[in-house]
């Protein structure tokens, strides 16, 4: 890790196209940072980045029974004069 200290307006490079400005120190609240970048790199926050990394990690670990539960009621409609319910009689 490199560590380096920086004053407001100072920035560092990262790469030839990355550029990270130190804009002001906020004391005990952290301090404020622009970030310049290409639109094609995604810049995400550590904790949003572990929040939907944790999401995606349940969602592939979701039973078949839970995958179905949640698709019940979502079926296509039925056709017009024909029972939604398979096990209905008709007249």
């Amino acid at each position: 890790m490199l560590v380096l200290t920086r004053k407001p307006g100072e920035k560092i490079m990262i790469g030839d196209d990355i550029v990270i400005t130190f804009l002001e120190s906020r004391g005990t609240d952290g301090i404020r940072i622009g970030i310049d970048a290409p639109r094609h790199l995604e810049i995400k926050r550590e904790e949003i980045f572990g929040a939907v990394a944790d999401a995606n990690l349940e969602a592939t670990q979701a039973s078949a029974d839970d995958v179905l539960r949640g698709l019940v009621g979502r079926g296509p409609d039925a056709p017009s004069g024909t029972p939604s319910d398979p096990s209905a009689s008709t007249p």
